[in-house]
């Protein structure tokens, strides 16, 4: 899910927006949109789907690309508890 709504996201508004391609939107539309608690929420699942796809990934690189295996459980921690973490903060940020 990550891998696919991420690359919009980026797209959006790392590229088409900074281009003049697609308006910028406003203040007033963005609070609108988050005064919807499906927006809210959907934020906040692609923000935790992004953060376990990137603790995932990390974790994996650093084992095989290193060859850190025997600290895995100490890496396992570091990285999924650093997404749990954000995890809790985006959904202290947005409720």
């Amino acid at each position: 899910m990550a891998a696919l709504v991420l690359p919009v996201l980026v797209l959006l508004f790392g590229v088409l927006m900074p281009l003049g391609i697609v308006d910028w939107p406003t203040a007033e539309h963005l609070r609108g949109l988050l005064s919807n608690v499906l927006v809210r929420l959907a934020l906040v699942v692609i923000v935790v789907l992004c953060l376990f796809h990137a603790a995932h990934r990390i974790r994996h690189t650093s084992e095989e690309l290193l060859g850190i295996a025997r600290f895995d459980l100490l890496i396992a921690l570091l990285c999924y508890g650093g997404a749990i973490t954000g995890g809790v903060l985006s959904v202290m940020l947005m409720f």
